[in-house]
């Protein structure tokens, strides 16, 4: 009994994503997509998502989750302000290629709040957005982890830190 408990246990440790598992990101965003000649960054992009696993595929390898997605940046020039606020749920498909490594990719269904402190005649509103991402995270412990998404979101690249429970 003692073995086999020992045999499941080490499995599970190997297994970076699986159904039952949350995950909560926090990060900040490299680069905006906010930076029109003129604007300077007020307010980095900082974002946030939390990813619950809901599937298990390929003996443990592969999974789906799903969750939402939450990123605010701020940008402004001598004349106009604006702040940019993403929010929405994302789904995503993760494979292990290598231990301690969990690789994705997904997408995002969302709404982008666009809100100016003067009007600018060159920048659009609010609007719906579909984004599609992939990512990284590499697991430090069996509940912490850094991760890496490159896609279209608050930013173009967003690096962070991930805790499972």
């Amino acid at each position: 009994m003692a073995l086999l408990g020992f045999t499941w246990s080490a499995s599970a440790q190997d297994e970076v994503f699986s159904r039952g598992d949350k995950v909560i990101n926090a990060g900040v965003g490299l680069g905006t997509y906010i930076s029109w000649t003129g604007y300077s960054t007020k307010i980095p992009p900082i974002t946030g998502s939390i990813e619950f696993g809901v599937l298990d595929l390929f003996d443990g390898k592969g999974g789906i989750g799903a969750g939402g997605y939450l990123a605010f940046t701020a940008a402004g020039s001598k004349n106009y302000t604006v702040s940019d606020l993403i929010l929405g749920p994302r789904g995503l498909f993760h494979y292990q290629f290598i231990e301690k490594l969990d690789t994705y990719a997904g997408a995002l269904l969302g709404y982008d709040i666009v809100s100016y402190g003067q009007s600018d005649p060159n920048l659009t509103g609010s609007r719906f957005i579909f984004s599609t991402f992939i990512g990284a995270r590499y697991y430090f412990t069996n509940n912490i982890a850094v991760y890496s998404e490159l896609g279209y979101g608050i930013a173009p690249l967003e690096i962070g830190i991930s805790f499972k429970f």
